[in-house]
This record gives structure tokens, C-alpha cells and sequence, in this order.
């Protein structure tokens, strides 16, 4: 069974150096509540894997301004020009993914699969350095798993053991970024009791969640 726990004790479990992965798609399904607190702690050193870092100074944007990531993978990380800006200065190191590379190789740590190879990227800067393999008379990259410390996610409604139910698009990365974390604190709307979900509407279950934050609706 999950735990309940408040934002602020929830966020005292993360710790300096920690690699975090984040949910959301520009800021829908972001866990913004967990964000804001993160940006008020001294935390540091972090590396976060996430689909973008939001916009300057909102979203994962303040953790960039606050100079608190010390490295970023991920796919659209040109929405937040200030992120752009701290990269050309050399002082903000940020990985570059395709999309779907991004999204199979979270996928591929969270189901212990040893990495994959891809067609997407050969010859190109972003896979530069990469093991390369004919396959069929074609030539594929291979890719590497991603996992990660922490996994702060967003969810629409939780049960008490730990069951997931997302919203529409809010879904995005956060089912499979809770599958490849060794610890995930999921942020929620609402709290129902054991038996309350159908079965046929839950998508993470409650295996891979160890911390529920009930934040309330359009936190």
C-alpha cells in the first residue's frame, strides 16, 4: 500500500544528486504542486529526465532559473528559451532525444530491457558516438535504457493502495516514467477507497507507486 503523504513531507524525501523523472508534455500533466516545492529547497545537483522543462520560470523553468539541474534528457527543451540560453553558455548540460526514442527507452528501463535499436537519428549529431548495427541491410543505433532515482509524476485519482488513474492527454509519459524509478511520489486530485476503481480504467497500478500527494483539482 502507498503511503499518503502531504507536498511538504513528500518533497523532504528527495535528496541532492538525485535523478528525477518528471511527468508532463509542456504543462499538462505536470506534477506542479511537487515542482514549485522543489524550487524552494536547496536541492541541487539533480538530473532530470522529462519531456521539456517547462517555460522560463514556471514549471521545471524555475529549477532551471535556480540553477538546481545539473543535467536534462529530454526531447523540447527550446520551449524554455532561458534553458536554451544556459546550454550555448555551457552551463546547463542537456541531452537530446527524439521523442519516441525518448519515450521506448524509459519504456525499456522500466521492463529491464538491456536497451533497443532504432533507425531514428542515424547520421545525425543527436546520435553521434552511438554503437551502429546493419540490420536487414539498414543501419540502426542502439539505444540505452533510462531509469532514474525518483519519479514525481501527476495522476487524476488514486486509490489507497496506489492504483493510478490518469486524464486524457495528461496521461503522456507519466504511466511509463512510474515503471522506471526505484521510488515514485505521484500527485493527485483525489483519494478513493480500495474497490472504488473499475479495473478496466486503472493504468499504473499501485506496484510502482510508493508515495500518493493529494494536492485537490487544478493544483
Amino acid at each position: 500500500m502507498a503511503k499518503i503523504l502531504s507536498p511538504e513531507e513528500a518533497v523532504k524525501l528527495i535528496s541532492s544528486d538525485s535523478s528525477i523523472m518528471i511527468g508532463g508534455f509542456g504543462n499538462i500533466g505536470n506534477p506542479k504542486k511537487m515542482i514549485d516545492l522543489i524550487a524552494d529547497t536547496e536541492l541541487k545537483n539533480l538530473t532530470i529526465i522529462a519531456n521539456d522543462l517547462g517555460t522560463p520560470n514556471v514549471g521545471l523553468g524555475r529549477l532551471v532559473r535556480n540553477r538546481q539541474i545539473k543535467q536534462a534528457i529530454g526531447s523540447y527543451f527550446t520551449y524554455n528559451t532561458e534553458a536554451a540560453e544556459l546550454y550555448f553558455e555551457g552551463k546547463l548540460n542537456l541531452k537530446m532525444m527524439p521523442q519516441g526514442t525518448f519515450a521506448e527507452s524509459i519504456r525499456a528501463g522500466g521492463c529491464g530491457i538491456g536497451g533497443f535499436y532504432t533507425r531514428v537519428g542515424v547520421g545525425s549529431d543527436v546520435t553521434e558516438g552511438a554503437e551502429t548495427k546493419e540490420i536487414n541491410g539498414r543501419k540502426y543505433v542502439f539505444v540505452e535504457p533510462l531509469k532514474a532515482d525518483f519519479a514525481i509524476l501527476r495522476a487524476r485519482k488514486a486509490d489507497r493502495l496506489g492504483n493510478l488513474v490518469y486524464e486524457r492527454t495528461a496521461r503522456n509519459f507519466n504511466p511509463i516514467m512510474a515503471t522506471a524509478a526505484k521510488f515514485t511520489i505521484v500527485e493527485v486530485d483525489e483519494i478513493v477507497e480500495p474497490g472504488t476503481l473499475s479495473p478496466e480504467e486503472i493504468v499504473t497500478p499501485f506496484i510502482y507507486v510508493d508515495v500518493i500527494v493529494p494536492v485537490g483539482r487544478g493544483e
